[in-house]
């Protein structure tokens, strides 16, 4: 190649963008085809930092460490400082806590059960399920569950959990730091039964776990719930079926029996119980085991009618009654609507409104053949109920002893709910019958000092509210508007019977709401927060 073909210009596709211009001396550590964004000569490149090898998600991340979290986060917004109150039960502190987001939450403090190297989050997790599993399937609110969950979790160091509880299915999600992957667990409950006993020992286990100057284990957390489910209950089948006979006839008693009522209603309601043990041992779902309860109350006060015997046959009916309407899970139902947990709310009230339907199904089959047969109790005669004030006190507490004893009880707390439900039914009958109130506003007073004084009782104690308020709100159960309204859809008064039927789902939502007004209003007055207010829920004004 000749010089005059060196000098020759070269074509635009011949040269590349990054070739040096002529004249420029490329050097021999320097690449010909360098990028426009490449770091001029004599700039220093920083080093990027080590990266630490990939963790896992069920180990604690090592720029974390508990004993050294600050004591509590303020976000730069301005919210102040939460410092709870130390003196209170747990189940408050825990409840305002899930009530914050988790950026305000106060850091745990020191806990001498957290090991150095950072808190087994899996087998806490799994605990935490477990406990949270013996509370829901107990009858626990969710968020008193959630409360439980989440105050084992922090008990353990983990601060960054978030429980979430439904009618069936809990589950936990565990996140160490922002950079983390996060560890969820879940659990769901198969069954469920009522022992406020198992639940009494599951709030104490939660109870010591929170206590910051125990020093429990994780083998020995696992050690006391499995003590816990092999506890038996403290009540025999005999002596449950003999309550349940009780409670149908002191209720029979509040309606107006006497004696005779007062032992037909019994066995009735005997009979009925061992009627759906049977069908229980066979394996039928539990709307038929009520179908089945409620008939031979029903069939003995239409057989006491149907022999022209001097008694008041409803009365017999309204007591078996009394023994079969689900109380407990309506309270458990409306309160964790009022607590915003509606998905759970839904669950719960329809597992009540099958219960009901199958309670009116075996009244009305036994309903319509005496109906048939001329033995129509007379639906007045309920509204003629002769008040007898110490009767009737007596009767209640009495009903409240036995719901007490079939909600599987501790011993020392049926001398407290007993005495609880006499109060109820004490209030109860001053307003609606002295001063004349109506019976769903009674009823709801009546329901919100069972709730406080039971919530007081569970606060003294450290204990679940529960077995203080759920068995003495046994005597304000709407039997007579049920009994009433079934009776009237026997005998063809379709428009009657549904607005008894309405009245007594009135009575029952007046319960529950007072329950839970009463449960409230013992709080509301508590520093449990920061000093200015309590912290809850913010006003969204339904949208």
């Amino acid at each position: 190649m000749t010089d005059a073909e060196d000098r020759k210009p070269q074509s635009d596709e011949a040269r590349m963008a990054f070739t040096p211009p002529v004249g420029v001396e490329v050097g021999d550590n320097e690449s010909e085809t360098t990028s426009e964004f490449a770091l001029p000569k004599g700039l220093g490149v920083p080093q990027p930092p080590v990266q630490e090898p990939e963790g896992s998600a069920f180990r604690a991340p090592s720029g974390y460490s508990v004993e050294d979290a600050s004591p509590a986060f303020t976000p730069a917004t301005g919210i102040p400082k939460i410092s709870l109150t130390k003196d209170l039960p747990w189940q408050d502190r825990m409840r305002t806590m899930l009530r914050m987001p988790v950026a305000e939450r106060p850091a745990p403090e020191r806990m001498p059960k957290v090991e150095e190297e950072g808190p087994a989050v899996p087998r806490v997790l799994d605990l935490t399920l477990r406990i949270g599993e013996l509370l829901l399937a107990g009858g626990e609110g969710a968020e008193d569950v959630e409360a439980a969950m989440f105050a084992v979790c922090r008990s353990y160091g983990l601060d960054r959990c978030e429980p979430n509880v439904t009618f069936t299915l809990l589950s936990i999600s565990y996140q160490p730091s922002l950079v983390d992957d996060p560890v969820t667990a879940s659990r769901t409950v198969r069954r469920r039964g009522t022992d406020y006993t198992r639940l009494a020992a599951v709030y104490q286990l939660v109870d010591d776990l929170s206590d910051p100057e125990s020093h429990i284990s994780l083998e020995e957390s696992y050690g006391r719930l499995a003590e816990i489910r092999r506890n038996r209950h403290p009540y025999p089948t005999w002596v449950l079926t003999g309550a349940s006979g009780l409670l149908a006839g002191a209720a029979s008693v509040l309606v107006g029996g006497d004696v005779i009522v007062f032992i037909a209603a019994m066995l009735g309601a005997m009979l009925g119980d061992r009627l759906a043990w049977l069908c229980a041992g066979r394996g039928l779902p539990e709307f038929y085991q009520f179908t089945v309860a409620a008939m031979p109350p029903a069939a003995i006060g239409v057989a006491l009618t149907l022999a022209h015997v001097d008694v008041k046959g409803s009365a017999v009916i309204t007591g078996g009654l009394f023994a079969l309407l689900p109380g407990r899970a309506l309270v458990a139902g409306v309160q964790d609507g009022l607590t915003g947990f509606y998905i759970t709310a839904a669950a719960r009230l329809l597992e009540v409104m099958y219960f009901f339907v199958g309670i009116v199904v075996g009244v009305l089959v036994i309903l319509y053949l005496g109906v048939n047969l001329g033995a129509g109790p007379d639906p007045d005669a309920l509204l003629n109920i002769s008040e007898r004030p110490y009767w009737q006190i007596g009767a209640s507490m009495l009903l409240s002893l036995t719901f007490a004893v079939l909600l599987q009880q501790e011993r020392s707390t049926v001398l407290a709910v007993t005495l609880n439900g006499g109060v109820a039914w004490v209030v109860y009958g001053a307003l609606h019958y002295a001063g004349e109130l109506s019976p769903v506003a009674s009823t709801a007073v009546a329901a919100g000092l069972v709730g406080l004084f039971g919530q007081l009782m569970a606060r003294y104690r450290f204990a679940s509210a529960l077995p203080y308020t759920t068995a003495a709100i046994g005597p304000l159960l709407p039997g007579s508007a049920t009994y009433f309204g079934l009776l009237s859809i026997a005998q063809n008064k379709v428009d009657a019977g549904l607005v008894s039927l309405a009245t007594a789902a009135s009575l029952a939502m007046a319960i529950a709401i007072g329950v839970n007004l009463g449960s409230e209003i013992s709080r509301l007055f508590l520093r449990i927060g920061s000093p200015e207010k309590r912290r809850a829920a913010k006003r969204t004004r339904g949208f």
